[in-house]
Parts: structure tokens; sequence; C-alpha cells
């Protein structure tokens, strides 16, 4: 396909969600909640044509030789089918941010201003892998009353069109929501990516989900406004006054619950205290369950199984069951560490020292901060949200995992009784 030809059709698929967005930012609760519950039910209807169709990616997936990370992340099994069933009529149940009314104020001349939600317009997602994030992201746009455009990956597409499909027929079936309220954009190029990150006509908010190769490509050619769903480059630190079974619970469960997302655990901080009596039974345990570890010095002298770790290793995202292992002197080093290293999406604490929990959660440059739990609530979903857009490490207009909330701005209206201004 020819740039010109490729241009005209991301607009044109542009140009579709911006005249239905016009439509959905009017729908009422009930309308919303019904077009979610006819998504929800079309999809699970389809469980068959569905996994068929991830099915020929899969397969084109193992042919290509593409890792077992990513493999993970494409295949759509029943139960993650169930999952995003139950995912959109979660957000169904969730109170509509709409309308809102989040502030409000009288001036001495008697004029009223309220702070209203509203929806965002058009809000478009690149995301890589994942098929789930197609029925998850249009049901979050659809209940904040945003038009949703999305562009998958070419290693998902036959998945991808297949439940973009079964939206569309979905919304045919209502009479009060537009058709083009959820697009797909079935040109999985660069070139149809950078077309998309120059539609700023049409696009009020592009979120990337994806590995480092995307994000870098979304900040060095995005005009539309973008938040970033970043790496995850996640760290423990186990303070001198954990409560050591909590402690082991919770740094096995980061690492090894679902290595391949990006709330697990990737490096593991330890109070110097620790070193000898607890370190070594914990990376016992890891290692028992697959995990490949790479140590400090210190660690090195008190577990000889680990391997040398490269500076590179306290920056990078394994998303693989490998953990990177520093022994710290005390909570100052580990700040300092975290804050050099860290991706601000997930970081965690783990102390029965209310003062240094306290410090640790004040310090942390991120956007959610775990205490004495794991890391791998940093979801939508855990938090409450239904499922989430994606999530955020930088600091406008949302941070941490995004929600329906997210997908709204803040208006003034402001009521009078006739006053005009005079100076």
């Amino acid at each position: 396909m020819s740039e010109t030809a490729i241009s005209e059709t991301v607009i044109e698929v542009c140009r579709r969600a911006r005249e239905a967005s016009a439509a959905t930012r009017e729908l009422t609760t009930q309308v919303k909640d019904r077009a979610l519950v006819a998504i929800a039910d079309a999809i699970d209807a389809a469980r068959e044509s569905l996994q068929a169709a991830n099915a020929l990616d899969v397969e084109a997936a193992r042919a290509a030789g593409t890792s077992a990370t990513l493999i993970d992340r494409l295949t759509l099994t029943d139960r993650r089918i169930t999952g995003m069933t139950s995912a959109i009529r979660t957000v169904r149940d969730l109170p509509d941010p709409v309308g809102q009314v989040v502030d409000g104020w009288s001036r001495p001349n008697g004029i009223h201003i309220d702070q209203v939600r509203e929806p965002l317009g058009v809000v478009a997602v690149i995301y890589e892998a994942r098929p789930n994030v197609t029925a998850e992201v249009a049901a979050l746009c659809l209940k904040s009353g945003n038009a949703a455009v999305l562009r998958g990956s070419s290693i998902a597409m036959h998945t991808n069109v297949a439940i973009a499909d079964v939206i569309t027929e979905a919304l045919r079936g209502l009479d009060d929501v537009p058709d083009d309220a959820v697009q797909l954009i079935r040109d999985a190029s660069r070139d149809a990516a950078l077309e998309l990150l120059h539609a700023d006509e049409y696009i009020d908010l592009l979120v990337p989900r994806g590995g480092p190769g995307l994000i870098a490509t979304v900040r060095e050619n995005a005009t539309v406004p973008t938040v970033i769903d970043g790496d995850g480059n996640c760290h423990v630190y186990v303070d001198a006054s954990a409560d050591l079974a909590m402690a082991t619970d919770i740094v096995v469960n980061g690492k090894t619950s679902r290595p391949s997302v990006c709330n697990a655990v990737e490096t593991l901080l330890v109070h110097e205290d620790l070193a000898d009596e607890w370190l070594p039974k914990v990376l016992d345990e890891l290692q028992g369950l697959g995990v490949e570890v790479r140590g400090d010095v210190r660690t090195r002298q008190v577990w000889p199984s680990a391997a040398e770790a490269q500076d590179s290793d306290w920056s990078t995202e394994y998303l693989d069951l490998i953990l990177a292992v520093r022994v710290v002197s005390g909570l100052d080093e580990a700040l300092a560490h975290i804050n050099r290293y860290g991706t601000r999406n997930a970081e965690g604490i783990v102390a029965q020292d209310i003062a240094v929990a306290q410090r640790f959660a004040r310090a942390i440059d991120s956007g959610s901060v775990f205490v004495n739990t794991s890391t791998r609530y940093s979801d939508g979903g855990e938090f409450g949200y239904g499922v989430e857009i994606g999530v955020s490490t930088q600091k406008l207009h949302s941070r941490g995992p995004m929600g329906l909330q997210s997908l709204t701005c803040v208006k003034n209206v402001v009521w009078g009784s006739g006053q005009i201004r005079v100076l």
C-alpha cells in the first residue's frame, strides 16, 4: 500500500471516530451500560471463533521464533476470554465519571462555578501482542463517553480483527450508539502508526502500550497528546525491620507469579543485616522456581550460585525469570538506587518500622508504591478500575494505572443570573 493510501485509511478511521465522539459524549449511563453488556455477551458467544483466529497468530509467532514472553501475552485462552468479559461487566458496574461535579464554588458577584468531568473525545491506543487490550480499551472508552481508535501489532492481527468485528456487530445492534465508536486500524505497518501519531486534528489522547522500541518511536514522532505507558523496572526493598516470612512471600510472588508483565519485580534490594541469614534462603527458593539470579559482590559472597550482575542489569526490565539482587546499607542507598534505575511504574518495600515505610512512600518517585504487599497489584483491575488503558509512568495528566477518570478532563461550567464584567 502506498504512503498516500495508508494516510487516507488511517485519517478516515480517525475522522469517523471524531464524528462518533460527538454522539458518545452525550450517551446516558444506561445506554453505555447496555452497550457494554451487548459487547460482553457477544464476545462470550464468539469464544470458538476468537480462539480460532488467535491460534493463527500464535502459530505464526512460534514459527517466527517469537519469545515465550510475547507468546504468553498473545495467547487468548478460554480463561482469558472469561477475564475479558468479566472486566467489561465490571466496567459497566463502575460509577459513570461523565457529568460528575468534582468541585464548585460561588464568587462575590454571584456567579457559581462548577468543575465537571467530561470525555476527552477520541482516545487512541497503540499496543503490542495482548489482544485483550482491544476489548478492555473499548469498554473503558465507551463508559467514559469517548470514541476509541485501536492499532494493534501484526503479531496479533487475526485476533484483534476478530475481536473488533465482534464489538462492531454488537454496536450495530443498538440504535443509539454509533457503529464507529470503536475502530481498529487494520494496517500494522510502521507508516500507519506514524500517521496515527500525527493525527492532531482528530486524536485527543494517545497511549502507547509496548516495548522500548514503540515508546521511543512515540516520543520521537508524536504530535498528538500522549501518556506514556513505559517500562516496568520494578524493585522491592526488604528493610532490616521486615517480617521475613512476609518478605519471602512478597518477593517470590512479585518475581514468579507472572514474570512477563510490567508489574513483576526485576530487582531485589536487601538490607545488609539480612544478607547472611535471610537472603540465601529466599534465593534458594527462587532458584527452585526456575529464577536466574544476578547479584552484586555481597550477594555472590553469601550465595555463590548467583551470576555476576553487570551495570546493565540494574536498568533492565527482564520480563522473564531473571532477578537482579543487591545488598544495600539501608534505606538511603535503596532510595538512591531506585530513583536512579526505576521507571516510575511500581516500587515496593517490606518493613515493620513505620517511619521507614512512610519515608520510602514519600521519597520514591513512582506512580504506585507498595508497602508490605506485592507490586503485582499495580493493575487497574486490582485498584478497582475494572481494567486499565495503561499504566502512566509520567505525571501529566495521569499517573499509575489509568481507569475511567483518566479518560476524562474537567471543564468549568459557570452559572450566572445576568452578571456582566465591568473591568
